[in-house]
């Protein structure tokens, strides 16, 4: 056990003396601290057959988020032309040097090769009663214009939903799957394309990973056969930056891990000596809105960095909201 996971086993055999009950943070051992972010800043124009929800999702930010920056009402009416603001960073989890990494609840899939982040996209997940699981896997097969063979387990719910029983849809218009598949090890799921794009971002696949057909037609031309994969379950995300910014993004714990976001940010800043340096007032705010974006929460003393290895492509940008 290192040092690391010493303090956090204290820290949270302390918070079970405090309350007298024992909230679970983490599964296994705490995530390592991450050291990148990715996105910022960009303004969009509104296309013809735009909605929030669309352009949220093309973006990785939920439309009531992306209204509130914006200023409006979450049901107000767009037009093509009008401009909207849109903030949308993530941290990059740091737990991959090479191949795909997918974090279920923060809805984004990250494109990794020798350390160096080449791609980060918003993805589509299984909802909370068809799970996306969590595991190792690698790219198996890669195919265009895959027809779907629907399983018998998704033919008995279009049975109960009332809705004419399929067992195939060919390539098309009308196939979920999008024209790029790229089929994983675990038996059944895959990474593909969609033909509703204002579904990605959200939780309503039967498990698979869907991408906006524009993001899977340029990973599905990056990865191969064999690539390798990793699916992690991680709603709290605590980065320190070059800069000296501590950096926490909190999501929902979708699939209903018993992860408490309070407590597991107490644990990875103590971990990581960071709780002096944290403003826990701000915590307190981003946990509570839990708006899947990354927020500064507090600031390394310049003597602090010294030696140390962080390191982000996105050292500059502004995370007020």
């Amino acid at each position: 056990m290192t040092a690391a996971h010493r303090v956090a086993r204290a820290t949270r055999l302390f918070a079970c003396l405090l309350v007298g009950i024992c909230l679970p943070a983490w599964a296994g051992d705490l995530p390592p601290l991450a050291r990148s972010v990715t996105g910022g800043h960009v303004e969009y124009t509104i296309q013809p057959g735009d909605s929030l929800t669309a352009i949220g999702a093309r973006f990785g930010v939920s439309p009531t988020v992306l209204a509130l920056q914006n200023g409006i009402a979450y049901d107000a009416v767009i037009h093509p032309g009008q401009r909207l603001r849109i903030h949308n960073p993530h941290i990059v989890p740091a737990t991959l040097d090479d191949g795909i990494l997918i974090n279920l609840p923060q809805r984004m899939l990250f494109y990794f090769s020798q350390g160096t982040l080449l791609a980060a996209y918003p993805v589509g997940l299984g909802r909370p009663t068809w799970p996306t699981p969590q595991g190792e896997f690698r790219i198996v097969s890669r195919v265009k214009n895959k027809a779907w063979l629907v399983p018998k387990s998704i033919q008995e719910e279009m049975r109960r939903e009332g809705k004419i029983v399929v067992a195939e849809v060919p390539p098309g218009p009308d196939n979920p799957l999008g024209e790029h598949w790229l089929g994983l090890s675990l038996w059944g799921y895959g990474i593909h394309g969609t033909i509703a794009p204002a579904s990605i971002y959200q939780f309503r696949s039967h498990g698979c990973i869907r991408l906006h057909p524009d993001d899977v037609a340029e990973l599905f031309d990056q990865v191969r056969v064999g690539t390798s994969g990793r699916l992690i379950y991680q709603p709290v995300l605590l980065a320190v930056i070059e800069d000296g910014r501590i950096l926490l993004e909190v999501h929902r714990d979708i699939y209903n891990q018993g992860i408490d976001p309070a407590l597991a940010v107490r644990q990875l800043a103590e971990a990581n000596g960071l709780s002096q340096a944290i403003d826990w007032l701000a915590v307190d705010a981003v946990v509570a809105a839990q708006d899947g974006l990354a927020h500064e929460v507090g600031r390394l003393a310049h003597d602090d960095l010294k030696g140390t290895p962080w390191n982000t492509p996105s050292a500059d940008a502004d995370f007020s909201s």
